[in-house]
């Protein structure tokens, strides 16, 4: 059974100027899941997060994880978290336990960007991408929007209520810069073992200082 402890849902809850409203800002390993139209916030470098409504149930929901796949030597839920098999897995299954349908389910998914200059030939952002887009055909989810891959790092507010989503590239290299620290050391300190990762599977904290920065950015 998929699991996914209390530790692994986003807590940091503050008011976000340009929503007007409160919203939850997602670290990496993290997700969360509403009724009541929580707008949520996240940064992703490498790193990928899928945002998902069923708009008919009220249930919308985003995760954000760093690694493809499934690793079967993760021993902790907060480990396990790390890894899009498992993120996903525990994102639709808890939207269902709220009363999302699987078959209304619409997604829109975020990142991949090429922004670990000493990873690039492990494509970590690639993958990642990749694995989502294959996740989402092998669960029959309709893929709405996507805004993946390239050189820039990303900003992403998913307003949970519509299902729109606003993103903004983050280009100044100091917000560059942050970005490849916070994912580089996640990264390391985790001790994974990325090249023994490079196959794909057949099966498809800090806090960022520049969250809050103002979005100039349309829905994609």
């Amino acid at each position: 059974m998929t699991f996914a402890g209390p530790d692994a849902i986003a807590s940091h809850h503050y008011y976000d100027r340009d929503c007007a409203s409160m919203a939850v800002r997602l670290l990496p390993s993290e997700y969360f899941v509403s009724t009541t139209g929580t707008v949520m916030t996240t940064v992703l470098g490498s790193c990928v997060a899928a945002c998902l409504l069923d708009a008919e149930a009220g249930v919308s929901g985003m995760n954000h994880f760093m690694l493809p796949d499934a690793d079967p030597g993760a021993h902790t839920h907060a480990e396990a978290m790390r890894y899009g098999g498992y993120a996903m897995d525990v994102l639709v299954r808890e939207m269902m336990q709220r009363g999302a349908r699987r078959a209304k389910l619409q997604a829109k998914i975020f990142g991949g960007g090429a922004v670990l200059a000493n990873m690039t030939t492990l494509n970590i952002g690639d993958r990642n991408a990749d694995f989502a887009l294959r996740y989402l055909r092998a669960e029959g989810i309709t893929l709405s929007a996507q805004d993946l891959r390239g050189p820039s790092a990303r900003r992403v507010c998913f307003f949970g209520a519509t299902g729109r989503a606003v993103v903004k590239k983050l280009r100044a290299q100091s917000d560059v810069s942050a970005v490849q620290a916070v994912e580089g050391e996640l990264l390391r300190k985790a001790a994974i073992p990325l090249a023994a990762t490079a196959t794909a599977s057949s099966r498809p904290p800090p806090v960022y200082s520049f969250l809050t920065e103002r979005p100039r950015s349309t829905e994609p």
